[in-house]
């Protein structure tokens, strides 16, 4: 009995450890932008002028399209779509630390930072 409590435990307490290294926050660069543009605003205007990447991002947010994270030319949904970081940094390049969900769709947003540019 002890033997196979033992083995029980071990077997869940790996389980556990190997959810947390899943789990565990990274870092991405890309931008702030919104579900209807996702990595291209180019096409877009509003108020019948081009508008920036910030300036569209802020209006399609505004008529509704959800935010979204574009990273090395690919478009990720944001778990947490009511965090107030995002309306901050619409349309910018960030740093963006989160957790990816298991469906490498999902991030679950943690910490959105401007990256430190050097002159």
């Amino acid at each position: 009995m002890k033997r196979t409590l033992g083995v029980t435990c071990y077997g869940f307490m790996l389980g556990i450890g190997s959810a947390a290294l899943a789990r565990a926050e990274q870092t991405w660069s890309g931008q702030i932008s919104d579900a209807m543009c996702g990595k291209d605003h180019s096409m877009m205007q509003h108020g019948g002028k081009k508008s920036s990447a910030r300036d569209c991002t802020l209006e399609c947010a505004k008529s509704g399209s959800k935010y979204v994270f574009v990273s090395n030319g690919k478009v990720y949904e944001i778990g947490n779509k009511t965090m107030k970081d995002l309306q901050v940094h619409a349309g910018h390049d960030v740093q963006l630390t989160g957790n990816m969900a298991a469906d490498g769709k999902t991030i679950q947003v943690s910490k959105i930072v401007m990256p430190v540019t050097r002159k």
